[in-house]
């Protein structure tokens, strides 16, 4: 890749994580290696793990975090161990040259709970390799990430069926 940007997919509406993984299918397609790590999950057999299998070495993911819940206000200790964890692989991925594409997927999530300072993900936005697509997921992506991005989304949710007694379901959002 010439020349890697910056893009978050941000918002309260759904399809944050769907669009980066449709732009990593994408990206597969074309040959390159794309690096998801995915903050705040953990222990879910998502669909998109068992792709990554089939798409293996192209698409590598990685959950870092439990299939709980995190609070905001009072975050166990165990998950900000998880998002440093998590931060420390990101910046190995982005800066190893090994990956065309890394999606760091939640991560304005974990900056906006305080589990990765906001500080050090606008360091690794300016160390970022000039041959990297970076891709931020996560509701409340803070001023200064949008600022920083060379695209920002931002997903709308207008109606949803979860408001309707729906939950998740395997295949769609599992």
């Amino acid at each position: 890749m010439e020349k890697g940007l910056v893009q978050v997919y941000t918002g309260n509406g759904k399809g944050k994580t769907t669009a980066s993984l449709g732009l990593a299918f994408r990206a597969v397609g074309h040959g390159f290696k794309v690096m998801v790590i995915q903050f705040m999950k953990g222990n879910i057999q998502y669909g998109e793990l068992e792709s990554a299998k089939k798409l293996s070495p192209y698409l590598t993911i990685h959950q870092m975090g439990r299939e709980t819940f995190v609070s905001k206000t009072n975050p166990d200790p165990v998950d900000i161990e998880w998002a440093q964890k998590g931060f420390a692989l990101a910046k190995e991925a982005i800066l190893s040259g090994n990956y065309d594409v890394v999606i760091l997927d939640e991560i304005n999530v974990a900056v906006d709970y305080g589990l990765i300072a906001l500080s050090d993900l606008l360091q690794l936005l300016d160390s970022k390799p000039l041959t990297v697509e970076l891709i931020l997921t996560g509701r409340n992506a803070a001023p200064e990430i949008i600022e920083k991005a060379d695209l920002v989304t931002e997903m709308l949710e207008r109606k949803h069926y979860y408001k309707k007694g729906i939950n998740a379901r395997e295949g769609i959002e599992i």
